[in-house]
């Protein structure tokens, strides 16, 4: 078995490691004078840190683009308060601004924990339906705008898929929405600082540290001060009243931080991943190997750069992480928020692919961090039990 200091991981879609950027950022708070006061407060300290929270918010809002201001970042514990937040949130403020606005349309190849609010949505009196990917994994504008009428109060779909690394045509998706009068949300949990998203058509947009080199516990929703939202819970207002609670600053300050970090090199980065990705492709899909990929072995601009999507024919996949683990080798079957599930991924089974060969499947994920050597390791092991 491989020594823990010679392991290699390579998981980071579930949650990446923390970057030394966002490490600096939290050991700066520490040292600082406001370390620790409430950013709500009057004093002096208290207004150093919400000068603190306010510059995180422009660095977040920065990296984000399509024109959100600052004002409009809202921070959040994460990925699953922001689909609940956004999702539950606007559609209720949808059908507060117009009541004929009563039905919801999610992709069926959203996160659970955006999938898993349609009981709550029914309970508070909306249908909830579902729109489809193709066989490629894509929410096609022409199959969202078949479910679209002027009872539909928001669309959600997703910016990148967390189990295939298939990017999403947002934009497109956004203006089917709007030409409707619906509203438009999307989880950028892992498009975010690692492609260019253009969120220009976006009311709300979620974005998630751990998956981009920030603790984990940390994350913001972007949400335009036009757009309508009712909050999950009360409290003192803060965050627009959006999301009240004092706020974490050194979370707030070690987000900004990884965003800041990732974003202001992302050309350069996105460049060499997608070329060590095309490079481990070429290696586990070539013929004979009984590895195919999951829609394309082409990593361009319509997929993330450090995602690999597999399907491993004839082997199941909890077997194989785990045999890959005992050799130093560290992925997932599939997302990681599933796991512990005997059920095939529901993102696989909304694209068409049979149970009996989503068994198999395999994703592989990784940043700039990881050298092209320790995945050429990670190839041979695999092609090792494979053969």
């Amino acid at each position: 078995m491989m020594e823990k200091s010679h392991r290699v991981y390579l998981d980071y879609a579930a949650s990446s490691p923390v970057r030394t950027e966002a490490l600096e950022a939290e050991r700066a708070y520490a040292a600082s004078s406001y370390a620790g006061a409430n950013p709500n407060s009057l004093h002096s300290a208290g207004r150093e840190a919400a000068r603190a929270l306010d510059g995180a918010r422009r660095d977040i809002a920065r990296c984000l683009g399509g024109r959100f201001r600052p004002m409009e970042v809202v921070f959040t514990s994460g990925g699953t308060e922001n689909n609940n937040l956004a999702i539950v949130g606007m559609a209720r403020g949808a059908r507060d601004r117009d009541r004929r606005r009563t039905r919801v349309v999610i992709s069926a190849i959203e996160h659970d924990s955006g999938l898993d609010v349609a009981p709550t949505l029914r309970d508070l009196g909306f249908d909830v339906v579902t729109v489809a990917p193709t066989r490629a994994g894509v929410v096609e504008p022409e199959r969202l705008n078949a479910l679209m009428g002027p009872d539909v109060a928001l669309v959600s779909v997703m910016a990148a898929n967390n189990e295939t690394g298939v990017l999403q045509p947002i934009a497109e998706l956004a203006k089917v929405a709007h030409d409707a009068g619906a509203l438009f949300y999307t989880d950028a949990a892992q498009g975010f600082a690692k492609v260019a998203l253009d969120v220009s058509g976006c009311d709300a947009v979620g974005i998630v540290g751990h998956k981009i080199g920030a603790p984990v516990g940390t994350g913001a929703l972007a949400i335009r001060m036009r757009c309508p939202i009712r909050p999950l819970m009360h409290g003192g207002g803060q965050e627009r009243g959006i999301r009240p609670g004092t706020q974490d600053v050194r979370g707030a300050l070690a987000l900004a931080a990884a965003a800041k970090a990732s974003c202001d090199r992302l050309d350069e980065t996105r460049a060499a991943v997608a070329e060590r990705a095309e490079r481990l492709y070429a290696l586990l899909c070539a013929e004979g190997t009984g590895i195919m990929p999951t829609t394309s072995c082409e990593v361009g601009a319509d997929r993330l750069p450090g995602m690999l999507s597999l399907l491993v024919e004839g082997v199941d996949s909890e077997t194989l992480v785990l045999k890959l683990d005992a050799l130093g080798f560290e992925v997932s079957a599939a997302s990681a928020c599933a796991s512990g599930s005997a059920a095939p991924s529901h993102v696989l089974s909304a694209m068409g692919i049979s149970g009996q060969l989503a068994a198999g499947s395999l994703r592989v994920s990784f940043d700039e961090r990881v050298p092209w050597e320790d995945l050429e390791r990670f190839a041979h092991a695999l092609l090792g039990l494979t053969s």
